[in-house]
């Protein structure tokens, strides 16, 4: 999909400042440093609209970025941060649950898992509560590029077998240094948004 515009739109955290119409939305979901602001950056060809920190747990809110006026990513706290007081934990899984029980116009969860890695206790909670609520999860194994191609299948089969991941939910390699995975993953995407 070529992005000709891209912007955050919306910021939220209860359901009366989402946005209203009929946009389909996919939320994005991931550990704290796993990459989703990269991730979102790549996708939508933009240096920075979508902050990076070296500083784990800054996402905050549901930040709703529309794209070329026909869908919006939806990007939410990321998980399994550990500096972040309990409470305020507590207080981002609400607003996250909330957004995906009442949400028609979400249609799919892109969870990001680090495909170097085995995915971690955090990730396969995620991906369980994400199916507890019928969510489909289209999981996108990043970075890559840190890992040899002839190793790619090796990590994919871990991720599959540690997930327990249903076999209807896609699973595609992505890198945000060098695209690899992009067009597949619009394609995915655009698939679930029609």
């Amino acid at each position: 999909m070529k992005v000709i515009k891209a912007e955050l739109a919306h910021v939220a955290v209860k359901p009366e400042q989402y946005p209203t119409g009929h946009l389909p939305e996919i939320a994005l979901s991931g550990r704290s440093n796993v990459g989703k602001s990269s991730f979102i950056n790549k996708m939508i060809n933009r240096k920075s609209l979508a902050r990076t920190s070296q500083r784990p747990g800054k996402t905050q809110t549901l930040n709703f970025y529309e794209i070329n006026e026909q869908l919006y990513f939806v990007d939410v706290p990321g998980y399994g941060y550990a500096k972040v007081p309990k409470s305020e934990r507590e207080a981002w899984g609400r607003m996250i649950e909330t957004y995906l029980e009442n949400r028609p116009a979400l249609k799919a969860v892109v969870q990001i898992i680090d495909v170097r890695h085995p995915p971690t206790a955090d990730d396969k909670t995620m991906y369980k509560w994400l199916k507890h609520f019928d969510m489909t999860v289209i999981v996108v194994a990043t970075k890559c590029d840190k890992i040899p191609k002839g190793k790619w299948q090796k990590h994919l089969k871990i991720i599959e077998k540690e997930l327990q991941k249903e076999e209807s939910d896609p699973l595609l390699l992505f890198s945000s240094e060098t695209a690899y995975g992009k067009e597949q993953i619009w394609k995915t995407i655009l698939y679930y948004c029609s």
